[in-house]
């Protein structure tokens, strides 16, 4: 089932909403063995290694090193993976209040990682770029 495409219904209808729970970007030489798929939210295999995404605590648990602790923003409008321009106009929303953003694209939604202390600043600025500002 493909997506929308179109760019105005896409920021119409976003739908912007904050899953509980803090996240952290691990990154490791291997996948750790003896670890269940079930504790990561999201895996990148690059050159140098393995990055996971998962829970707060499960880093703390496994004691896997991260800096960087984030705030999860599901769009919750189901855009096609080929749509162009909902990142860079989200983006752009968040760059006006010196938010970073790392983006995961799923199939259904776009998933949104921001600085978790932004958390709320950045939810502000993405139902802004609804049609009448307010979540539909």
């Amino acid at each position: 089932m493909s997506g929308e495409t179109d760019l105005r219904f896409l920021l119409e209808r976003m739908d912007p909403a904050v899953r509980d729970g803090e996240f952290v970007f691990v990154s490791l030489d291997t996948f750790p063995s003896g670890v269940s798929l079930d504790e990561m939210e999201a895996i990148v295999r690059e050159d140098e290694g393995v990055t996971l995404v998962v829970r707060r605590d499960i880093a703390d648990a496994h004691d896997w090193p991260y800096d960087f602790v984030a705030g999860w923003i599901t769009l919750r409008v189901h855009s096609d993976l080929a749509a162009v321009g909902l990142t860079a106009a989200f983006s752009a929303a968040l760059a006006e209040h010196q938010i970073s953003c790392n983006v995961i694209a799923g199939f259904w939604h776009d998933h949104l990682l921001v600085p978790v202390d932004q958390l709320d600043t950045a939810l502000e600025a993405l139902r802004a770029l609804t049609s009448d500002g307010r979540e539909p």
